[in-house]
């Protein structure tokens, strides 16, 4: 397999840049993702082996011609939801939502803009085998849907004490500890639909 894609984050604020890496990779196990505190950073790092940018609003602005000429590659970070402050004509992800919402909207993006991953790089074959029973597919699913266990177990008829255990198997084979990271992995193995979350 070539080289991982790489993602480039630039912003100025740290803790935003971290938090968002960390999604990232959940949302794309694949990619490389790399943090520049400033457009200077970037240029020195050669900014056209970046596979999308996702930019501070401020630097975008002021920088507005590298970006404008790399639309389609540029994901704008937006403190709001409201369309008036969303850059006409770019992608805009809003950073100030909850968790659940952010991985949503990155999983929107990645649905939407890229036509069902068209832009996207193909996903390593250990990432696309099916790695749970049909079982647990279904455990999963009502998992991210927001479902508590007890929920799940009447609505499987099956007790409470095999969806633990049903949920313990999903997070074991998948590695991935948090509800976000499952969403992620539901998502994009097509087990719920993105409407459902």
């Amino acid at each position: 397999m070539g080289e991982r894609p790489r993602i480039a984050i630039i912003d100025s604020n740290t803790l935003s840049s971290l938090g968002l890496k960390g999604i990232l990779q959940n949302v794309m196990p694949i990619v490389q993702v790399e943090i520049f505190h400033s457009f200077a950073d970037l240029e020195e790092n050669s900014p056209d082996v970046f596979f999308h940018y996702f930019v501070a609003t401020s630097i975008v602005l002021q920088n507005r011609s590298f970006f404008v000429e790399r639309k389609n590659k540029t994901i704008v970070l937006t403190a709001s939801t409201e369309p008036v402050s969303q850059m006409s004509g770019f992608n805009s992800l809003c950073i100030n939502v909850p968790e659940k919402e952010l991985v949503r909207s990155l999983l929107q993006l990645e649905q939407y803009a890229h036509a069902h991953g068209r832009n996207l790089p193909p996903m390593p074959r250990a990432l696309e085998m099916k790695i749970l029973s049909d079982r647990e597919i279904e455990v999963l699913a009502l998992i991210v849907q927001g479902y508590i266990n007890k929920e799940i177990a009447d609505r499987l008829n099956i007790g409470l004490t095999t969806v633990i255990t049903h949920r313990k198997n999903i997070m074991d084979k998948l590695g991935m500890r948090s509800v976000s990271a499952l969403t992620i992995y539901a998502v994009m193995h097509g087990y719920v639909d993105i409407n459902k979350i």
